[in-house]
């Protein structure tokens, strides 16, 4: 009788990181080195300051990152996005594993109509 092949335990361990499945020619390592030399405020972007009490804020290249790779990708609801950013491991990889949540998305696409264009 032939055996099946199987896979592992879905509560087994398993050491990993966010670098080896995304290969050298990945798109997503140029969105995140094309965002990442942009001077944003000098392209009309609303830049977030760091504030002094509450939560921090996201850094804005995190949502341009987001819109870019969704772009690239056919997603354009802020919904899906943040659902991509929950299950999806290059944009897992994108972000370092931030995962905003729709509404933030949808703001920062609201507040930058001059970045974005």
């Amino acid at each position: 009788m032939m055996q099946h092949i199987t896979g592992i335990a879905r509560n087994q361990m398993v050491f990993t990181n966010l670098e080896d499945p995304i290969s050298q020619d990945n798109p997503v390592r140029f969105v995140d080195a094309f965002v990442e030399s942009m001077d944003l405020k000098a392209l009309g972007f609303e830049v977030q300051t760091l504030k002094t009490e509450g939560r921090p804020s996201f850094n804005t290249k995190v949502f341009l990152k987001i819109y870019l790779y969704g772009y690239l990708n056919g997603v354009r609801s802020s919904r899906k996005l943040e659902k991509e950013c929950v299950r999806n491991i290059e944009l897992q990889w994108l972000l370092t594993a931030i995962t905003p949540n729709y509404h933030s998305i949808s703001d920062f696409r609201k507040n930058n109509p001059s970045g974005l264009k």
